[in-house]
This record gives structure tokens, C-alpha cells and sequence, in this order.
């Protein structure tokens, strides 16, 4: 019982992931972005192929929204949402740590320690 109990465990901390922004650097439209919500709605999108504003009005906005643009296009985000973007070896790790296969897409981080978030929920392809 005790062993189940471990697995169950070990498989539900390792199922969702980590990602520390104070060892990847991610920029706003001109600074460094440094994280200081507790959560945020992390967006993963394209601007070359979708545009973020529209898709982020199909969210939740129960937290501030973290928009990735893959393409890096810089834009004025607007209140609830922070545009930022990063190297592009910074999105592959990114994108590898999540292990995201399609874009648009959305899931929600939650502050672990300091500038370490885990990934509170399932990833899930808009629409």
C-alpha cells in the first residue's frame, strides 16, 4: 500500500513540469520580464499565424496572461496580458520542457519558489 502510494505520488509531481525565469530570460517589449504574480495563463501562439489578442479574449482571466509569441513580433499588450519573448533556443527549451506539440495553446503556472512555477494545469489546444 505504502509503495502504491509512493508511485501515485511521484507520478502525479512529475506529470506537470517546472521552468525557473531566473535561468531563462524572457523580454517584454523593452525590459526584462521578471515574474510577480502567483499564476499566470501562460499563451503559446504565433503571431504569424494567429493573432494574440483575439485568442487571449477566449481564456480565462482569472490571472494575468503570459503571451509567448513564437514568431517574436512585439507588441503593446494590454492590461491583463504581457507580451514576451526570448532567443530562440530560450522558446525550444521552453517548448521542450512543456512538451507543446500545437499552437495556440494554454495552460496555467503557479509560483513554486521565488521565480521557479510549475505548471498547474493541462495543456490545452484553443481553437
Amino acid at each position: 500500500m505504502v509503495a502504491g502510494a509512493f508511485a501515485y505520488y511521484n507520478y502525479k509531481f512529475s506529470e506537470y513540469k517546472f521552468f525557473d525565469f531566473s535561468e531563462h530570460v524572457f523580454y517584454t517589449k523593452s525590459d526584462i520580464f521578471t515574474p510577480k504574480s502567483q499564476k499566470y495563463t501562460v499563451l503559446v501562439y504565433s503571431s504569424n499565424m494567429q493573432n494574440g489578442k483575439e485568442i487571449s479574449q477566449k481564456l480565462i482571466k482569472d490571472n494575468p496572461i503570459l503571451a509567448i509569441d513564437l514568431y517574436q513580433k512585439r507588441f503593446k499588450a494590454e492590461d491583463s496580458m504581457i507580451a514576451i519573448t526570448s532567443g530562440m533556443n530560450t522558446l525550444l527549451k521552453f517548448i521542450q520542457r512543456f512538451n507543446i506539440y500545437e499552437i495556440p495553446c494554454a495552460f496555467e503556472i503557479k509560483r513554486f519558489k521565488k521565480q521557479r512555477y510549475k505548471q498547474n494545469s493541462p495543456i490545452e489546444v484553443i481553437e
